[in-house]
């Protein structure tokens, strides 16, 4: 219904405008103010950045196909999408083990943070996360664009998603299934499993020396970082790694859209938003306008 289409085209660009807004703002702030410039900070505004790109790799593409109800995309503009979702998807997965290992040295080794969390560290932790995730993304884009696809191919997806696009495969797709859970599988489940070891440990060190205001502290910084990774992690291993056989497309589509649009929404405000340093920032911003 065209009452019903504009209504959700709104609601896609409010999300994206938010998504946007509020990750350009955290960069402009950490970029802005000196106390900012940590480890913490430095994970924090790449994830922002990597937000945004997430975004703005599947939702202008959505709200254009809405508005204009051609839902073509050209072959060369699919795997170009397919390879920047991987890209920025894998990137934030990343960013996140460093921001929670990050925050279990602060917690539990206080005395030695400034020598565990060197600059020289905390660059190639970054370094480090780009580049694995740019070969990790160009290996499956190459691995599908070798594959054939004949007939019509309706994508069932609001993106060019690779489990949508080896569904249309007309060729054996067995490669690309091998390389997706030899690879893929702990790309996903490895950086999720260290984020949970690092907030247990973090949970963990704060029980051994209870104080009512320690524990609400420790609760509120975990529960909020880990609300957000359950919500990523747990559609994606739902989408990829257990697809069952009666998944239904919209199933499928709700999945992609909690991760590709509302996750990168929420972070600003579970991770900077709620944070006394960044809320101090801004209020310095705005005392100075």
């Amino acid at each position: 219904e065209p009452g019903q289409q504009s209504l959700f085209c709104a609601l896609f660009l409010a999300m994206y405008l938010i998504t946007v807004l509020g990750n350009l703002l955290i960069i402009f702030l950490i970029h802005l103010d000196s106390h900012l410039h940590t480890p913490m900070y430095l994970f924090l505004s790449n994830l922002s950045f990597s937000d945004i790109c997430f975004s703005s790799v599947t939702v202008p593409k959505l709200v254009q196909t809405m508005l204009s109800q051609d839902p073509s995309i050209p072959y060369a503009g699919c795997l170009t999408q397919m390879y920047f979702f991987l890209f920025f998807a894998d990137l934030e997965s990343f960013l996140l083990v460093a921001m929670a290992y990050d925050r279990y040295v602060a917690i539990c080794f206080p005395l030695h943070y400034t020598i565990i969390m060197s600059p020289k560290l905390c660059l190639s932790l970054v370094v480090l996360s780009w580049v694995l995730t740019m070969f990790h993304a160009m290996l499956h884009t190459l691995l599908v664009a070798r594959l054939c696809f004949c007939a019509d191919n309706i994508i069932p997806h609001f993106f060019c998603d690779m489990s949508a696009l080896l569904k249309l495969a007309c060729s054996d797709t067995r490669v690309n299934q091998l390389v997706i859970f030899i690879i893929g599988g702990p790309i996903v489940v490895i950086p999720f499993l260290l984020i949970v070891m690092s907030y247990a440990r973090i949970v963990s060190s704060i029980l051994k020396v209870p104080s009512a205001r320690g524990i609400c502290k420790a609760f509120s910084t975990c529960g909020s970082h880990l609300s957000v990774v359950s919500l990523l992690y747990g559609t994606v291993i739902g989408l990829y790694f257990c697809p069952s056989a009666n998944n239904s497309t919209v199933k499928e589509t709700v999945m992609a859209m909690m991760y590709t649009v509302v996750t990168p929404m929420l972070n600003p405000f579970i991770y900077s938003l709620r944070n006394r340093d960044m809320m101090g920032a801004l209020r310095g911003l705005l005392s100075k306008k």
